[in-house]
């Protein structure tokens, strides 16, 4: 019988590029991959040249969704903050319904833990998220639900430049902790379950880093990464979002990023699970590791001449 392949989508992401890093575990399996991308640019054919059957389309488009998931067994849905997350998760679950998929796997969000019928959040990201599982559990389906806590990349690396530059770290986070999970370990995690889904289905997996720490902690883990002295300091919430707004981000993405900074003032972040551990054999990597790793982003520049 012919091996089917795994479909993972957004294959061709960049910051985080959890869709990305599963091909590239998955292929390191001897597995077949599908990888559905939005655009056939450079990083499209970095995915062929390293062995994933790559498929082009938007996942709003009806037709453009059977061709990503015709043929596939396990489906890996993931996709980015964005105004349109229900509809083209919603439109993606609908066909892969119809081809009767062995395993559909969905990158989640750890936040939609805390909410139910009654309870909800400001961001309209994570009640989205939280309406798609529903969608997921009428579907009948055989689902498996990974819900990381918030990205490394997204707390950090966003901020490199500001790091570099003032030494320290800028958030309004009080004195909440975190257990911010780097992309890498969400991805093992999913390549994983999809190697073999079967033992998972119907389960939820909470994905975080190795400890739930305050933002002074962080800014330690920092500082024996990069050798010299990181600060932590909590700056004004409006003041943070008119940085945010001058940088461009889109009116969903900062009630997103601001709905996460109200919950980490009322440590709602403060959370830590050994899933990762648990499905992968390895713990998640640390801040000072992660760090570490893209060491290079925080080099402060030198201005010609100064």
């Amino acid at each position: 019988m012919t091996e089917k392949p795994i479909l993972v989508t957004g294959a061709a992401g960049r910051i985080g590029g959890v869709g990305r890093l599963v091909t590239g575990l998955l292929l390191d399996r001897g597995l077949k991959v599908r990888a559905q991308v939005r655009v056939d640019d450079e990083r499209a054919q970095h995915l062929r040249d390293i062995g994933a059957e790559v498929v082009v389309g938007d996942l709003r488009d009806l037709h453009a969704t059977h061709r990503a998931i015709d043929g596939c067994g396990t489906v890996c849905f993931g996709m980015s903050v964005a105004e349109t997350y229900l509809e083209a998760a919603t439109n993606f679950a609908v066909v892969a319904r119809h081809h009767k998929v062995d395993a559909f796997i969905n990158l989640s969000q750890m936040t939609v833990k805390e909410m139910d019928i009654h309870h909800s959040t400001a961001s309209p990201q994570q009640r989205q998220h939280w309406l798609f599982e529903q969608v997921l559990e009428w579907s009948g389906m055989p689902v498996v639900e990974m819900r990381p806590t918030a990205f490394m990349e997204s707390l950090f690396l966003m901020a490199a430049g500001s790091t570099a530059a003032t030494g320290k770290l800028m958030a309004p986070f009080g004195a909440g902790k975190n257990s911010a999970i780097a992309a890498q370990d969400v991805a093992r995690a999913i390549a994983a379950v999809a190697a073999d889904p079967g033992p998972h289905i119907g389960r939820t997996y909470h994905l975080t880093g190795p400890v739930s720490q305050d933002m002074h902690a962080i800014a330690a883990g920092f500082s024996a990464a990069l050798g010299r002295t990181i600060e932590y300091a909590n700056v004004p919430l409006e003041a943070w979002k008119g940085q945010l707004v001058a940088m461009g981000l889109a009116p969903h993405a900062l009630s997103h990023v601001e709905t996460m900074a109200r919950l980490h003032q009322d440590d709602r972040y403060d959370r830590y699970s050994a899933d990762v551990e648990l499905l992968t054999g390895t713990k998640p990597m640390t801040v000072e590791t992660f760090i570490r790793k893209h060491a290079a982003m925080f080099v402060p520049r030198v201005t010609p001449g100064a």
